[in-house]
């Protein structure tokens, strides 16, 4: 299976010090991914190890904002050029290593992780908005990720640091892709994976965290839109359920 990963050579260039050798990177590794239509489990894993360790060792050793931000934007693209078929299992092999690392990451770099965490949850927001959030399978795939790997309520192996930052981030992040407020977002569905962990978290803290999230005041912003409260099409208008009985639910 090794000789499978084949694009080790470019992913450690990502940890150069030169911005021509670590955009010659990202562009290599643009065409290996647009290259195959499939990949397994194992590939993206190990691909994924490579790219956290190479990508980081480049954000840690500047000290430039403008460099970290680069990469870790550059690295969040990749998701624009994935087909359907591979955006749920590189977005999965994301999360389960950024899951699987949490622990050792050193405190004087974290801010560098959280960075590349914001850009991929907006990215693969701006991905599941393509044609009007129209993919509502590929939507719930992407909402079952979420809540079995950085918002699982139930894994002890998850930790909470990756929870709390997520959860901070979450609706802000929803916020910027949909500006427009198109009225086509599943809002109910895009939130059922804080509601789950507003529940069922065996940590007081992280369900407390959950609930401030969907407490938030901008998502009152598409219930004046009529948003696709199920996820299919349907707004809360449309089902009979009245604005106040779903947030009625959040607070409960």
């Amino acid at each position: 299976m090794a000789s499978d990963v084949q694009p080790a050579p470019f992913v450690k260039q990502l940890a150069a010090n030169d911005r021509p050798t670590r955009d010659k990177a990202v562009s290599s590794l643009r065409t290996y991914l647009q290259g195959k239509q499939h990949f397994s489990d194992l590939e993206l894993l190990k691909l994924w190890k490579g790219l956290f360790f190479s990508s980081n060792k480049g954000m840690w050793l500047s000290d430039r904002p403008r460099t970290q931000q680069r990469l870790a934007t550059d690295l969040a693209n990749l998701l624009s050029i994935l087909p359907t078929t591979t955006f749920l299992p590189f977005i999965s092999a994301f999360w389960t290593t950024i899951a699987r690392e949490w622990t050792g990451i050193d405190v004087l770099r974290m801010d560098k992780i959280l960075l590349l965490i914001r850009k991929y949850l907006s990215a693969s927001f701006s991905y599941l908005s393509r044609n009007v959030w129209a993919d509502t399978e590929l939507v719930k795939g992407y909402m079952g990720i979420l809540g079995s790997i950085p918002l699982n309520p139930r894994d002890g192996k998850v930790p909470n640091g990756l929870k709390y930052h997520v959860l901070d981030i979450y609706v802000e992040e929803l916020d910027g892709v949909d500006t427009p407020r198109c009225g086509e977002l599943p809002l109910r569905l895009l939130l059922g994976p804080l509601r789950t962990l507003e529940k069922e978290s065996t940590t007081k803290a992280v369900r407390m965290r959950a609930k401030e999230a969907l407490a938030d005041e901008r998502l009152k912003d598409w219930e004046h839109v009529g948003v696709r409260e199920d996820g299919d099409g349907k707004s809360g208008g449309e089902d009979g359920e009245g604005a106040g009985n779903e947030w009625g639910g959040i607070d409960a």
